[in-house]
């Protein structure tokens, strides 16, 4: 097997592939453009589709080019896979913001735009004039409904309702690959499983344009899917107790950002190595052996992600911050912070009002009902000590010699409260 699809599936990256062998064969011969592409429907993409992405890189890094397609276009639309009822239409101005907001981001991780290495493409430059009659006249004909209503995403819609213009979106996806081929020399779309079914089409799509419906040997494109994450519990990649783990640090902050991956499962350390980080194999399969110590590996591995997406320097701080909040000592004012008048504390703050303030916990009800099953813990320095009284009060007595304490609540989150 070609040495590039061979990391991809040490590293746990293949799911599905139309013609494994031949595209293998294709890959020694040369370097391939491929392609993923990704809607901007929110200003910020989360790490669930980032895990294209890391494979891009992948690619990239063997000497293949990779073009990153943002579907300024089909985003008009939505794509119904993996969607259990039809997207939010968003207008125009959004859709062209939120392009350009992702663009900045990927280019970051893919280190910015190289003709040799990675190319932006928006498939707005070729949709968003169609016209409608002779796109169903050159392109629509080409595909059977009977076939598009087999796949997957669009049998499971069918149980809820699926609208006509999302029923569109497939032969939008397909002729993006099309004008890739033609205009890149784009073989090769790869992306989750909940893409099969388009990219299938994609492919099929520029046989019967390209070569007349013929086979001719070779396959004149490829497709090649990953499989949807999750983690052991069951759950959906990088979905945390405030939602999608995003990479805009607005939304998501680096701190909270790294704390998602230094509290993952120890069974999914050695997959998340793999698939989100660029360390050699056999190191992530030294840091997550039997015998090794499993919270080294997940403070590695959070480290090593936060770098990736938000730079080395936020990395520290991320890393410095938690060694403070769980070991206690100097760092902490790379923790999360909530600034809370010291008056409150000078007047007597109640536990559940001081939760409920600082951000630890949405209501007054469920900061007692913390406090009274012995999750809700305070102090400052590396003594965090529980609070079991629901009618406890805190004073400036009970601040550190800077004005500020640590809220712990549970296992895994803390705050940083500072009092001025």
């Amino acid at each position: 097997m070609n040495e590039a699809l061979q990391n991809l599936r040490e590293r746990g990256f293949i799911s599905q592939c139309t013609n494994i062998d031949a595209l293998s064969s294709v890959m020694d011969a040369g370097p391939v453009t491929f392609y993923v592409g990704c809607d901007p429907t929110g200003k910020s993409l989360h790490i669930g589709h980032m895990t294209p992405f890391f494979a891009l890189r992948r690619l990239t890094d063997f000497g293949h080019r990779g073009v990153a397609l943002i579907g300024g276009g089909t985003a008009r639309i939505g794509d119904p896979s993996g969607k259990t009822e039809m997207r939010k239409m968003l207008d125009y101005s959004e859709l062209d913001e939120n392009a350009a907001s992702i663009k900045t981001q990927l280019q970051k991780f893919l280190g910015g735009e190289n003709p040799n290495r990675v190319i932006f493409e928006n498939n707005k430059d070729w949709l968003a004039n169609l016209n409608y009659i002779d796109f169903l006249r050159d392109i629509g004909r080409h595909f059977s409904v009977n076939r598009m209503l087999s796949f997957e995403a669009y049998k499971k819609r069918m149980e809820t309702g699926l609208s006509f213009i999302e029923f569109n979106y497939q032969l939008l996806q397909s002729y993006d690959f099309l004008q890739l081929y033609k205009r890149r020399q784009c073989r090769l779309q790869i992306g989750g499983d909940d893409q099969w079914g388009n990219i299938v089409a994609g492919m099929e799509l520029i046989r019967r344009i390209e070569c007349g419906g013929e086979d001719r040997g070779e396959p004149p494109a490829f497709g090649l899917t990953f499989p949807l994450i999750t983690t052991a519990d069951g759950k959906k990649m990088g979905k945390t107790e405030k939602g999608a783990l995003f990479l805009d640090p607005s939304i998501t902050s680096p701190y909270d950002f790294f704390q998602y991956w230094r509290n993952i499962q120890d069974s999914d350390v050695l997959r998340f190595l793999l698939l989100y980080t660029f360390l050699p194999t056999c190191e992530c399969e030294q840091l997550s052996r039997e015998g090794a110590n499993p919270n080294a590996a997940k403070e590695r591995l959070a480290y090593e992600v936060t770098a990736i997406i938000h730079g080395k320097e936020e990395a520290e701080k991320a890393l410095s911050g938690a060694k403070a909040a769980f070991g206690g000592g100097g760092g902490k004012e790379n923790m999360p912070e909530k600034t809370i008048p010291f008056a409150r504390f000078k007047a007597g703050y109640n536990v559940a009002d001081l939760f409920t303030d600082s951000g630890l916990c949405p209501t007054k009800s469920e900061a007692r009902r913390l406090v009274e099953q012995g999750g809700a813990f305070a102090g400052f320095g590396g003594d965090l000590q529980a609070v079991k009284d629901a009618k406890h009060i805190f004073t400036e007595t009970s601040l550190s010699s800077e004005n500020d304490m640590i809220l712990r609540a549970g296992k895994k989150r803390f705050l940083r409260v500072v009092a001025k």
